[in-house]
């Protein structure tokens, strides 16, 4: 077995400090020397994964760019196994504004997957069938190869995917909901519908989050329980990637066998220390194992 496989996500990040969001309206502003790094989804889970001791492979598609060295760089000083092509539209990158209080702004630039995948069917199989756990992000490149996903799959190993600010009917993320077993969404769009959102996603375990107000957890049987954000172990310096960093707390709990009620409280802890770093390049030991 691998362990944790992580499909898709990778990218970097414009970090840009700013000092108030919404910015205000303005010809210029001086900032803080403007940095590239290593972000977005799928390198959130990697790094996190690799920071709590898991072991970890990342499958994706990145440019033969400065972008692109950026993000190889940054997982060869990991113990990361990648498994990578090339894209010839360059990689995916993103502008966060953060303001002083650590939160943040985003626009993606998801440079657009097009012609067939950039992994057979039987490619992935093989690396699905090695892993201990799948954690799918909603990359358009992996659509089509969900039922192969799913297909390979051993017995007993589980997929989790994390439709971010997911509005409830967007059909674009519901093929990746319906091959997990365990879904991550913001709460942020839902808003007033989200249990009714989470509910409807039975048999799956879902988990709502809601930022510094902590998260909710569906389980299929049971009341949602509230799960209460958990206090940074230092001041906040950047909440970039702090739901990746709950979603890879959730799962190394249980892959080591908590409940999820546990899993859910670690993994507050383990957003909230993420939130006291800078980038997702997490020191070893981001929150030590219960």
């Amino acid at each position: 077995m691998s362990g944790l496989l992580v499909i898709g996500g990778l990218g970097v990040d414009v970090r840009v400090r700013v000092p108030a969001l919404p910015l205000p309206l303005a010809d210029s502003l001086h900032v803080d020397p403007v940095d590239l790094r290593i972000g977005n989804t799928g390198a959130g889970v990697a790094l996190a994964a690799h920071a709590l001791g898991l072991r970890v492979t990342v499958v994706d598609v990145i440019g033969d760019d400065p972008p692109g060295d950026v993000i190889r760089a940054a997982l060869a000083r990991t113990d990361a196994t990648t498994v990578l092509r090339t894209d010839d539209r360059g990689t995916r990158r993103s502008v966060n504004l953060v303001d002083p209080a650590g939160r943040r702004m985003s626009l993606y630039d998801s440079r657009p997957w097009q012609g067939p995948p950039p992994f057979t069917a039987d490619e992935l199989a093989a690396l699905v069938a090695r892993a201990t756990h799948v954690h799918v992000s909603i990359m358009d490149w992996t659509r089509d190869l969900l039922p192969t996903l799913r297909a390979a799959l051993p017995e007993g190993v589980g997929v989790s995917t994390d439709l971010h600010d997911w509005d409830g009917r967007n059909p674009y993320h519901r093929p990746f909901a319906e091959v997990a077993d365990l879904v991550f969404v913001s709460g942020v769009r839902l808003g007033a519908v989200a249990a009714e959102t989470a509910t409807a996603l039975t048999p799956r375990t879902v988990v709502v989050t809601h930022g510094a107000d902590g998260a909710a957890l569906y389980r299929p049987g049971h009341p949602p329980v509230r799960v209460p954000a958990a206090t940074p172990p230092a001041p906040v310096v950047d909440s970039n990637g702090a739901g990746d960093a709950f979603a890879t707390g959730f799962l190394a709990g249980r892959l080591r066998g908590d409940a999820p009620e546990t899993a859910a409280r670690y993994a507050a802890e383990v957003a909230a220390a993420a939130c006291a770093h800078d980038g997702m390049e997490y020191p070893p030991g981001l929150l030590p194992q219960p």
